[in-house]
């Protein structure tokens, strides 16, 4: 192997080189950081826009709740109301139950689609635990994707590509969607899972329990103190419970979009905080690198007028 002997002169010429380099590795260039501060404050100026669209939005699903709730009020006396998911140990959910949880299509609105499916996680566990059988019909591509990692061969049914807002005769074909997968016939109770609103940074996780409308051989027959003509009390029943199922499921769904613009709105404002933050940690790296440069200029100009004098 030939060696290359190099003369104490030249060494010390390339050393400054060498130490520059050495401190230099693995650190942005000023290019870079001024790159990455434009970019961030892109983003902080379509996370910001984003906010304000969601603020506006959720005036209007406030409104949309509000109506709502009294169109399905009278399901109460049937049904029950709803109850909360945190803590729940699912002991008085029937033996085959069909799990409807609401989520979104679309993301950037932090967890609320995350806690929808780790409530309906939950409650799948909780009733394999008690030998119980289940199928899931999930409402939103968000929650479909999350749901099949754990219960692929329990999600029956996916309804996606729902536009928000929606409408009463959108609830309607969700409600025979949900029908045509079972709803009344193959199983004990349908249980839709929402996020209920509370307030614009408050929203719980909640899930009520749709038993079919018996009127044979039970106890507590449903609507006993009427009397129905010209039909049959049967066939009644059997509109009913389609049409209770519907309201229910419209409510179900505006207290979930009214949720996700709540929750998209705050999940903009911390982005739009945390890209600021950002924006400012990187203009002192900024600053600083600008800084060295030029000092590290100015030492070379002395040094050089120095070297000249001598």
């Amino acid at each position: 192997m030939a060696l290359r002997l190099v003369s104490y002169s030249s060494a010390k010429a390339f050393r400054p080189v060498i130490q520059y380099a050495v401190q230099t590795r693995g650190m942005a260039t000023e290019k870079q950081l001024s790159n990455q501060i434009r970019s961030t404050t892109n983003i902080r100026k379509i996370t910001s826009s984003m906010k304000m669209v969601s603020a506006a939005k959720l005036k209007g699903d406030e409104q949309r709740l509000k109506n709502a709730f009294p169109f399905n009020a009278w399901t109460e006396r049937l049904v029950g109301e709803a109850q909360m998911q945190e803590g729940a140990t699912y002991e008085e959910l029937p033996a085959k139950c069909l799990l409807v949880p609401f989520t979104s299509d679309k993301g950037l609105c932090g967890g609320i689609n995350t806690y929808m499916t780790r409530g309906a996680r939950e409650c799948g566990k909780s009733l394999t635990a008690q030998d119980k059988q289940f199928d899931i019909a999930v409402i939103g591509d968000k929650g479909r994707a999350q749901l099949k990692r754990l219960f692929a061969e329990n999600v029956t049914k996916s309804m996606t590509g729902v536009v928000s807002p929606g409408s009463y005769g959108l609830a309607a074909a969700l409600a025979s969607d949900i029908i045509a997968a079972g709803g009344a016939s193959n199983y004990d109770a349908v249980v839709l899972m929402f996020n209920s609103y509370v307030n614009p940074a408050v929203y719980k996780q909640k899930y009520i329990v749709i038993k079919p409308l018996k009127w044979e051989g039970v106890e507590d027959e449903p609507l006993q103190e009427y009397e129905f003509e010209p039909d049959s009390k049967h066939e009644i029943l059997v509109d009913l419970y389609e049409y209770m199922l519907s309201t229910q499921v419209y409510y179900c769904f505006m207290d979930g979009a009214t949720s996700e613009q709540s929750a998209r709105m705050a999940a903009m404002e911390n982005a739009t905080k945390n890209a600021g933050e950002l924006i400012d940690k990187l203009t002192l790296q900024y600053n600083r690198a600008r800084q060295a440069r030029i000092t590290t200029e100015l030492i070379e100009i002395i040094s050089g007028a120095s070297a000249l004098e001598e």
